[in-house]
């Protein structure tokens, strides 16, 4: 494992300082090699780099509490500071244009240095979106791929929880500080994720949750990763922020297609017009991506015996109401109720909002 510089309060005194980007701190890395030389810097040599707010801000020095809560929490175990400059910095983010000049980490670091793939897509994802998900986190981990997504609703926490099942496992780039997790109703995933894989963020402690934060933290996503697969997105969906930032980052980008008549299939459909790949199965990303040859893997497997079940041919792979169910069905209302609430119960459909229904598998 390469060593990571150790040198953490010279970094957190020049990254916590307000007004100071990452561009700027890159130029002054550049220019003066280390964040000590450069905090020892005269205003003349600083004014070829900074500007004059900018030296007023790196004089005064950072918020000396949040400095010291900082270095408190590196202290604990499986806490991490990771620089631009240290040997472990994931290699992919940093060939991009705007590479962040601090991570903060919790959990397994020595996942910044495996293949990853982000897997991303709607927080109102349907009951098929999530298991496929899931399922492709699952068999990408299965082959040694590190899943990398977002922490959020919907796609994002099916990604990580298929990632966990594997050896590849999940990394979670978050749009808070690491002392916060957002959404809250992800708090016992988040844990799970810094036992298991590894929870990043570029944002100091106390951020909270901020808008302009998870465009921020998309293109971390993509960088960090080979490709970009879209599960499910609408049109306007920040997932195809990501999308766009894998392209400009030269990453693959993949798809999965869905019904014509799912809003969440728009954004895929549009991305697949514009040349992303189609994905059927975990085995056309590893085909793309040229993964040492493994048995075939897919994305979800239909148990014995549940295609003859004739109730799920009629209701198909689209959501469909109980009543255009019961017409095709030729079933009465009260016997398809009871039909459709054992196969919800065995795990085999969902119930959508307004009455609908969908096959899980």
């Amino acid at each position: 494992m390469p060593k990571p510089a150790q040198d953490h309060e010279s970094w957190l005194r020049l990254g916590l300082i307000p007004g100071i980007g990452d561009g700027a701190m890159r130029r002054l890395l550049e220019s003066f090699g280390s964040p000590g030389a450069a905090l020892s810097a005269n205003r003349t040599q600083l004014s070829q780099h900074l500007s004059k707010k900018q030296i007023d801000s790196l004089q005064d020095g950072p918020d000396p509490d949040l400095l010291a809560r900082t270095m408190a929490w590196l202290s604990q175990p499986g806490h991490h500071l990771i620089t631009l400059l240290d040997e472990d910095y994931p290699p992919l983010l940093r060939e991009t244009a705007d590479p962040p000049a601090l991570l903060y980490g919790a959990g397994r670091r020595e996942l910044l240095l495996q293949s990853c793939l982000a897997v991303v897509g709607s927080r109102n994802a349907t009951p098929q979106g999530e298991a496929n998900a899931e399922a492709f986190g699952q068999a990408l981990s299965g082959v040694g791929m590190t899943v990398v997504s977002g922490l959020a609703l919907g796609i994002d926490a099916a990604a990580h929880k298929g990632g966990l099942k594997g050896s590849g496992s999940t990394i979670a780039v978050v749009g808070t500080g690491l002392d916060r997790v957002y959404p809250a109703r992800n708090k016992a995933l988040a844990h799970e994720i810094a036992d298991m894989g590894l929870i990043l963020s570029e944002f100091a402690l106390g951020t909270v949750s901020a808008p302009g934060h998870f465009p921020k933290r998309n293109r971390i996503i993509s960088g960090l990763s080979r490709g970009v697969l879209v599960v499910e997105a609408a049109l306007n969906s920040g997932s195809l922020i990501t999308a766009r930032q894998a392209l400009e980052q030269g990453r693959e980008v993949m798809a999965i297609p869905g019904s014509i008549h799912s809003p969440l299939s728009k954004g895929c459909h549009a991305l697949i017009k514009q040349g992303a790949k189609l994905v059927e199965s975990a085995q056309d990303i590893i085909e793309e991506l040229a993964w040492p040859v493994m048995p075939a893997v897919g994305s979800v497997s239909t148990p014995a015996g549940m295609e003859t079940e004739p109730l799920l041919q009629h209701l198909g792979h689209d959501p469909v109401s109980i009543d255009l169910l019961a017409e095709r069905s030729g079933l009465t209302v009260d016997a398809l109720s009871a039909k459709l609430l054992t196969l919800e119960l065995e795990g085999h459909i969902a119930q959508l909002p307004g009455g609908r229904y969908q096959r899980l598998l």
